[in-house]
């Protein structure tokens, strides 16, 4: 019997102009380029001007991944935006990349999971598609996280940038038992307990500001290998598959040492992972879409290839999914 599968169609990523260097941060606090790499594999990230915003930055992402899939924007019915850094309060930040595109059918919203926002974002879109609520969706990580770092807290400010990535998903039709290209299984957690080892310290209904961001270091990388772990794990028992024949690995790219643990612990070879950390940080929702372009880009994906990726981020939220190409 047909079923209905999502298959990724396009990608694309944005990054503002701007580049901010390790040295830049050695001017004013105590930490060196050498330290910053050495802990977390960042060389670079990327500052929005003050022009530039949330929307702005994931309306050009997405045109570039309407662009290699060869979609038009009148052919999209649901864009999903991840973001922590929405442009407003209200309306949503999905709802002005949908009218920067020119796009006035369908439907566009924000989803919030922090840095696992587009591992969400995707598994909804998926779900929606899968339900013929939706034929061809924008999924979309887009931050401008500069604009919540306390730039004196060495312990956060030197791992953030901005930016933004998209990817085209379409529904397709499948008999093949499996092997035909899309979302292949999904898996989702949260944890609200967590919240005090990772959070802004503001908001609209208690400080009526944006705030900062705080993070507790150890305690962060601790739950985020053994959760990504765990849900990876889950995610290949629900698609039959095992870490030999995943191809690619593309996870958050929030530290190169929380990916070398997690990655090894898989049993997924170093090789095979997408690292794109070294060139812009971590942009939160972002870093997926933006690794998945950059390697689309680069060649690195045939068809028919298997990957894996996950996320964690507040909330605690983690998830993963799996797709073949």
């Amino acid at each position: 019997m047909d079923t209905i599968r999502s298959v990724v169609t396009g990608t694309g990523h944005y990054l503002p102009e701007n580049i901010v260097p390790n040295s830049y941060f050695e001017e004013y606090i105590d930490t060196s380029d050498e330290w910053i790499t050495a802990r977390t594999g960042i060389k670079r990230r990327h500052y929005a001007p003050t022009e530039e915003t949330t929307s702005t930055m994931g309306i050009k992402a997405a045109r570039k991944a309407l662009k290699n899939s060869g979609c038009k924007p009148e052919d999209i019915d649901l864009i999903i935006l991840a973001t922590s850094t929405s442009d407003h309060t209200f309306p949503s930040t999905a709802t002005q990349i949908q009218n920067g595109l020119g796009i006035t059918r369908g439907y566009a919203f924000d989803l919030q999971a922090v840095c696992a926002g587009f591992v969400f974002a995707l598994a909804n879109a998926n779900a929606l598609i899968k339900s013929g609520e939706a034929t061809k969706a924008l999924v979309i990580g887009s931050e401008t996280f500069s604009r919540i770092l306390d730039k004196n807290d060495r312990t956060t400010c030197i791992l953030f940038g901005d930016g933004a990535g998209a990817v085209v998903l379409e529904g397709a039709k499948t008999t093949n038992g499996g092997s035909d290209r899309g979302i292949l299984a999904t898996d989702l957690h949260s944890d609200g307990s967590f919240k005090d080892i990772l959070y802004v310290d503001g908001g609209v209904s208690t400080t009526k500001t944006s705030g900062h961001l705080r993070m507790k270091g150890k305690e962060v990388f601790r739950h985020a290998v053994s959760k990504l772990v765990n849900s990876t794990e889950r995610v290949m028992e629900k698609a039959n598959v095992t870490s030999a024949e995943v191809d690619w690995a593309v996870p958050h790219q929030a530290n190169v040492r929380i990916i070398q643990s997690t990655t090894q612990k898989l049993k997924i070879p170093i090789e095979k992972v997408v690292v794109t950390l070294q060139n812009h940080g971590n942009t939160s929702a972002a870093s997926i879409p933006i690794s998945l372009s950059v390697a689309n880009e680069e060649g690195k994906f045939k068809k028919g290839d298997l990957i894996l990726s996950h996320a964690i981020g507040g909330g605690l939220c983690w998830g993963s999914f799996l797709l073949r190409w």
